[in-house]
């Protein structure tokens, strides 16, 4: 072997190791370069927001759930700290006046809130934040919180929601019948979010499986969107 050629030899095999190591270093940016994000998940009552959560919490049991926090009574297979926070009314009015719900509304007479406190932690410590919360408070969500993913969850059919209304026996005639016509009314604001996903009767972890390709696709991007709450 020549020396020219050993030094050729030699001069490629430097280039391909800074080539090995420019790349390298490019590839764990990519590795690192998701910042948190926030997920909004919404829909009318009864189209299975819980147990959608139900879900999404086995398949990314590292995310930070905000769980909503209720003044209304526990109803029967409903557990503290999962579906709900049950606080009573004079509690939930101290912590409504402290400023520690980044929303809150009187849903049909009983107060529900999204506390603030889970969610700067979450973002902090540089974990996905997943909410559940009902159409009006998604808007309110969208306008305190830059850049989050507002995924609407619907129903195959007005009819089926409202059998689903029916089967879980916890209203009466007249505040079902109330449930359902706002149901009506949220689903025209449906086209205020940023993805659609329908919960058909028997077929959730189809629903599911579209919601984590959501995620999947949005935690991917290359240039993510910094998250900030006002």
């Amino acid at each position: 072997m020549s020396r020219n050629t050993a030094v050729d030899e030699t001069t490629m095999e430097s280039e391909v190791k800074e080539r090995i190591e420019h790349g390298d270093r490019h590839i764990q940016r990519l590795r690192n370069v998701g910042n948190p994000r926030v997920f909004i998940i919404s829909g009318p009552s009864g189209v299975g927001k819980d147990s959608v959560l139900e879900q999404l919490r086995l398949a990314y049991p590292d995310a930070q759930y905000v769980v909503t926090a209720t003044s209304r009574a526990m109803r029967p297979g409903e557990i503290e700290g999962v579906h709900y926070h049950f606080i009573d009314r004079e509690d939930f009015e101290r912590q409504i006046a402290a400023g520690e719900f980044i929303e809150s509304a009187n849903v049909y007479g009983n107060l529900y809130g999204v506390p603030r406190k889970p969610i700067v932690e979450g973002l902090e410590a540089g974990r996905n934040v997943i909410i559940k919360v009902d159409v009006k408070g998604a808007k309110t969500l969208r306008e305190k919180i830059t850049n989050p993913v507002s995924i609407f969850l619907a129903p195959e059919s007005m009819e089926e929601l409202r059998e689903r209304l029916r089967s879980r026996k916890t209203d009466n005639e007249e505040a079902l019948n109330r449930r359902f016509n706002t149901a009506s009314e949220e689903l025209d604001r449906a086209e205020e979010f940023d993805y659609v996903v329908f919960n058909e009767s028997d077929r959730l972890d189809d629903a599911v499986r579209q919601i984590t390709h959501i995620i999947e696709a949005e935690l991917q991007r290359i240039n993510p969107p910094e998250v900030k709450i006002k």
